[in-house]
């Protein structure tokens, strides 16, 4: 097997991490979703975890202490999306800047007058194309509600691997751009009509307010609560399971089966 330059430092890089099981069990045991995972899949993705952290630049914001259980919380919700892909896929970027709580970033709009208006826009989470990743942490992360920042925030970065953040990622080759269209668009239309006319979804209504966050929601629920999204939109359900080479639902299948 050849290993390329960037595994190898990876790796060694990794090599020099002290990760207790201990510390693996807790970190894992407070994200239920990854109980999915058989033990190999486990295996490989504390792998993906550990090179993730010795390879990326980590800084905490507003004088937080960046723990080692922040670190493996975030960079096994991190890798997961990736754990078929690889960590190749969060090249071109290394910071990782974690907030206690949410936090203020300044924007400005330009209206059609010309008329610049500032503001300050509270958020939990932030990627940036080619630059840093923003990220809210929470002692108890109950308190954002049914969100997974982390998953969410990584999706931007999947999807502005093509250079534009439009809700289309790279697609792999036995992939269609047409089809993911065709999954897609009307999935987000039928979201934003649902909740235009009033209506309490079972989907983040922020999923509406661009198909890049539709692509980004869609990933958590993917990954956290796969059966609501094979209900609601299976044909997106379908093609996220074609990108990620995952399907979550596989083992609740599974189980379901050894169980009648």
């Amino acid at each position: 097997m050849i290993v390329s330059f960037s595994s190898w430092r990876r790796r060694r890089a990794a090599d020099r991490l002290a990760i207790s099981e201990v510390q693996w069990q807790a970190a894992e045991y407070a994200l239920p979703f990854l109980d999915r995972l058989n033990n190999n899949e486990r295996q490989r993705l504390r792998t993906l975890a550990s090179e993730f952290i010795a390879t990326k630049e980590w800084n905490g914001a507003q004088n937080l202490q960046l723990t080692a259980a922040i670190q493996l919380s975030i960079a096994l919700q991190a890798c997961l999306p990736i754990l078929e892909l690889g960590l190749d896929w969060y090249d071109g970027w290394v910071g990782i800047v974690v907030y206690p709580g949410d936090f203020i970033i300044p924007r400005h709009t330009v209206d059609a007058d010309g008329i610049v208006h500032e503001y300050e826009d509270a958020v939990l989470g932030e990627a940036w194309e080619g630059g840093p990743l923003l990220l809210s942490w929470f002692a108890n992360m109950g308190e954002v509600g049914d969100v997974n920042i982390v998953i969410h925030e990584f999706a931007h970065k999947l999807d502005m691997r093509n250079g534009d953040t439009d809700g289309m990622p790279p697609l792999h080759e036995d992939m269609n751009q047409a089809e993911w269209r065709d999954a897609f668009t009307p999935a987000y239309e039928d979201l934003c009509r649902r909740i235009d006319a009033g209506e309490d979804t079972a989907i983040d209504s922020y999923a509406a307010e661009h198909p890049a966050e539709f692509f980004a929601v869609t990933s958590e629920v993917f990954f956290e609560a796969p059966d609501l999204l094979l209900a609601e939109y299976p044909a997106v359900y379908g093609q996220l399971r074609d990108f990620y080479r995952q399907d979550p639902l596989r083992y609740c299948i599974a189980t379901s089966d050894a169980q009648e």
